[in-house]
This record gives C-alpha cells, structure tokens and sequence, in this order.
C-alpha cells in the first residue's frame, strides 16, 4: 500500500492506495510548530481506527508547500514507518516539461495535479483549477508541457482577509449563493466571495483559452475543498477532488 500526503499551508490531506485504488482519505490542520511524533501518531491511529494494518505501508508519497514541516515530515516517515519518503518536486522524473522561468518555482501539489490530469487526459489541452488555501490555475498543452498558471487567494482567504482587516465584518461559513445581492451582512459576504471568485474563475479561463489555445476549448478540471461550490456553474468539464493524490501516486510510481 501507499501512503500519499499532501501538504498544504491549511491541512494535511493524505491517502491510502491499494491496488491502484484510493481506499481512505483524511486530513489534519497543519501547522508550522507540528512535530514529528504528533504526526506519526496521528497517521498510526487514522489507518488503524480504519482497519489498515501501518505495517502495510510500503511506500510513502509526498507533496510539500510548506517546507517548514518538511523535516518533520521526513522524520515521522522514519520513526513510525521505517520509510524514506519520496518528495515530488521539479527535476524529477514525471513525464512533464515544466516551462516555467525557474522550474523549482512550480508547487509540488501543482505539479502533482498536472501529472494527474495529463494521464487521465493524453494528448489535450488542460486548465486545472485547484481551490485551495491559494486558487491556482495551471495551464498544460499537448504535448505536456506546463507553461505556466495563475495563482489567487482561495475563497478562505478572501472571507478571513474582510474579517481580519475590517471593525465590524464578521467571518462567514463559505456556501454557494443563490441569490446575486444580500439581504444582511452574512449573505452580502457570502454572495460577494461566491461570485467574485466564480467570475475571477471564468475570466481566467476564458483569457487562458484564448492567448494560449487561439480559442480552442481546453479540458477545464476543477480540484480542491471549494471544488464542488462551483459544480452547478458548468465551468468544468471534469471535478476530480482526489487529483492531487492520483499524481502523488503516479510520480511515486515513475521514480521507484
């Protein structure tokens, strides 16, 4: 079995693949401080409290945002696995030519959806949108190649933003709006970042599908916890919450 972590700036997403197969997925909020124990502890007791056997784990995958918990991560790997954690980033092997200015500027959870959704989708042209801590576009043609993306604060971000940096606004559970004004503060908060980020979404696409693909309709792939906000909205053509695991265990494949 494989264990596949993705670590981002809010939460600790992970996976267990057997067979090929995603068979558990949980989270943690991370944390800078986080230790190496609270880590292994945590990942011990989830795959038992779910009937997984940790001495199963044979490999362990990882994608970091956060290279403060980096080490952590490493040593947990080790103390509580007796496994060396393969870390995904650029200059690996991964079937993509990433062509940005500097490579190594490229997330690892990016690169990790791009793997994904370019072996799900051979030979097309493909706008992931993962809605995360940070709403990221990344832009991948036909031939593999990654030629860049966009990078915007997520709709958390924006809520905590108004809450932390106004007197009176109040922070707001972050739902799908179904009205275009508010009839209160909550709501005019709720449908400002409902719509804000779906207009933001459908502009970036648009401009990407024309200036990079002369106008030609790419595979648009939306990721991430805000994801399925966004389902009703027809922007999509695929919704994959799972992307960025799907790639961990890809690229873990490719370099063992």
């Amino acid at each position: 079995m494989i264990l596949a972590l993705d670590v981002g700036n809010s939460h600790i997403y992970g996976g267990v693949f057997k067979d090929d197969k995603i068979i558990l997925q949980f989270r943690k909020p991370s944390s800078y401080s986080i230790s190496s124990d609270e880590m292994g502890v945590f990942f011990r007791s989830v795959l038992r409290e779910n009937d997984i056997d940790p001495g199963e784990i044979d490999h362990i995958s990882v994608c970091s945002v956060v290279p403060d918990i980096d080490h952590s991560i490493r040593n947990c790997c080790l103390k509580y696995f007796k496994k060396t954690p393969f870390f995904l980033k650029a200059g690996i092997k991964t079937g993509i030519s990433i062509k940005y200015k500097n490579p190594s500027e490229v997330g690892a959870d990016r690169i990790a959806n791009s793997i994904a959704a370019t072996q799900a989708f051979p030979n097309e042209n493909i706008i992931i949108v993962d809605f995360g801590t940070a709403t990221t576009f990344c832009v991948i043609n036909k031939d593999r190649h990654y030629i860049g993306g966009a990078i915007a604060p997520g709709p958390r971000l924006w809520m905590e933003s108004l809450e932390q940096n106004t007197a009176k606004l109040p922070k707001v559970e972050i739902v799908k709006s179904s009205m275009s004004i508010g009839k209160s503060t909550v709501e005019s908060i709720q449908t400002g970042i409902y719509y804000g980020h779906l207009g933001m979404t459908k502009e970036l696409i648009a401009n990407i599908t024309k200036n990079e693909f002369n106008g030609e309709r790419p595979i648009v792939i939306g990721t991430g916890g805000f994801s399925s906000l966004f389902e009703s909205e027809k922007i999509f053509d695929h919704i994959d919450t799972n992307l960025v695991h799907k790639g961990l265990f890809l690229a873990l494949k490719m370099n063992i």
